[in-house]
């Protein structure tokens, strides 16, 4: 989603394939680098990839803890003090969340036009500009405007433009470094809601001091970093990526030749089951995820009872966890069938979202009630933050997996724009049927049935077969 999160999936597609192909990951040297080559030897200068690396995971850490993670802990507040519905706040995670998906196949067309360090400088400064006015809204109409200003700032300066910087600077390290990347979203959403609760439960401060403090930190560390620290390629201070220049000539690409990857074409994915099956389910799993990272602090806040500051807790919990099921279940993946970690992980998330209810025989007529205890929410938050973590990796594995590196982003695309309005659906949805029946029985029922119906469409998910050589043709000819 985001990480919502949101069209990067199509980008990780893309750059999948370009590193099978080894196509854009050689450069050329430059004739104010050339004499370097015969110097790499006694190159003995830190890679300057490593401090792009930081950048980057600190950038995307501040942009989406900024307007993904961080405003859902302030709902309950708005609901209070512009007398609005828990409908109508939860719209503003909505907008983002949709106007970001919509309009990141742009992205990718705008970062080749422009450049990846010309777009990040603008959209760092819009979106500074955007968490500034955040605290000075009086209405929740305002609020929207922001959150789509949000939405513009995450395409230019967020996680796709991001995975586009980082696969410049790195090729033998880049999944490495891209997961790194992703699980900033999740470190984001660990702490930032912690530092912000005591400020917006302070009687002498209150949300707007709160979201001041975000603001400051957007604008203390990310512009810098952005302006003064962020470099578009290796060439720039006079390095190859990974820091290696190419060992002989021959490493370079050939033009005469070119490569027809493995895997699936677009238009026979289209036609099969497979893709829609996993398409479903990725939208079932996001519609869950979304949901509950939307409504949780509202429920714990307003209906249970609970502190501002303990409610953000159990919100970073889920994040927490989620970082370790993204790492976790990643690393499995090597090492066991994808299908096999992705019903598991989907399991869990299932078995999570069951913790929002409390089942209780014979209790009357329906024995099922909302989530009191303090100790199932902590249960809850745990395993529903691995399968959270798990699936969103292994989502992109599984497309990967099902259909080769062929057509991966094209694919990718698909299952994006679909997830999307999954997770658009369950923020909106949730939020009205709150509305409606004054409980959150409701929803938090509907999240439970479709998290089992994303676990069901995963069970169908098997890879399709096809031919694992990369077929070589003349540029100008036809494959054999």
């Amino acid at each position: 989603m985001v990480d919502p999160f949101l069209g990067e999936r199509e980008e990780l597609g893309q750059l999948a394939g370009n590193q099978t192909t080894g196509k854009e990951d050689v450069v050329r040297p430059s004739a104010e680098s050339s004499s370097l080559v015969a110097n790499t030897g006694r190159e003995s200068r830190l890679f300057y990839g490593w401090y792009i690396a930081l950048a980057a995971v600190t950038i995307y850490f501040m942009t989406n803890g900024a307007t993904i993670s961080v405003p859902p802990v302030f709902y309950p507040k708005f609901i209070e003090e512009f007398q609005a519905t828990e409908a109508a706040v939860s719209l503003c995670g909505a907008i983002t969340m949709l106007l970001a998906g919509l309009l990141a196949p742009f992205g990718g067309a705008l970062i080749d036009r422009f450049g990846v360090r010309r777009l990040m400088r603008s959209g760092i400064l819009l979106l500074a500009a955007s968490v500034t006015a955040y605290p000075l809204v009086t209405a929740v109409w305002q609020l929207y405007i922001l959150h789509a200003l949000f939405a513009v700032g995450l395409i230019l300066c967020g996680l796709l433009i991001n995975v586009v910087l980082l696969s410049n600077w790195f090729v033998v390290r880049r999944g490495a470094v891209i997961g790194l990347l992703v699980a900033g979203s999740s470190l984001a959403g660990a702490t930032l809601p912690n530092v912000v609760a005591p400020i917006i439960a302070h009687p002498d401060f209150g949300w707007r001091w709160g979201y001041g403090v975000i603001a400051a930190l957007v604008w203390l560390v990310a512009v810098p970093l952005t302006f003064f620290v962020i470099k578009e390629h290796p060439r720039e201070v006079g390095q190859y990526p990974d820091g290696k220049a190419p060992a002989t000539p021959n490493e370079m690409p050939n033009p005469g030749v070119s490569h027809v990857l493995p895997g699936v074409p677009f238009r026979q994915a289209v036609r099969t089951g497979v893709l829609w099956f996993l398409a479903l389910g990725s939208a079932f799993i996001w519609f869950a995820i979304l949901a509950v990272q939307n409504q949780l602090v509202i429920y714990l806040k307003q209906d249970l009872g609970l502190s501002q500051e303990l409610s953000a807790f159990y919100l970073s919990l889920i994040f927490m966890f989620s970082i370790a099921g993204k790492f976790g279940f990643g690393y499995l993946s090597d090492r066991m069938s994808k299908r096999t970690v992705m019903i598991f992980t989907t399991g869990l998330l299932f078995i999570g979202s069951l913790l929002l209810l409390d089942f209780r025989p014979g209790a009357g007529s329906l024995p099922l009630s909302l989530v009191s205890s303090q100790r199932q929410l902590g249960a809850f938050a745990v395993l529903f933050g691995l399968g959270y973590g798990g699936t969103f990796s292994m989502i992109q594995l599984m497309v990967a997996e099902c259909f080769g590196p062929r057509e991966l982003g094209r694919i990718l695309g698909i299952v994006t724009l679909i997830d999307t309005l999954g997770a658009f659906a369950g923020i909106t949805i949730t939020g009205y049927l709150r509305t409606t029946t004054g409980s959150y029985f409701t929803p938090f029922l509907m999240v439970v049935l479709v998290s089992l119906l994303g676990l069901i469409n995963v069970w169908f998910v098997r890879p399709l077969p096809y031919a694992q050589r990369v077929v070589v043709a003349d540029a100008g000819g036809s494959e054999p």
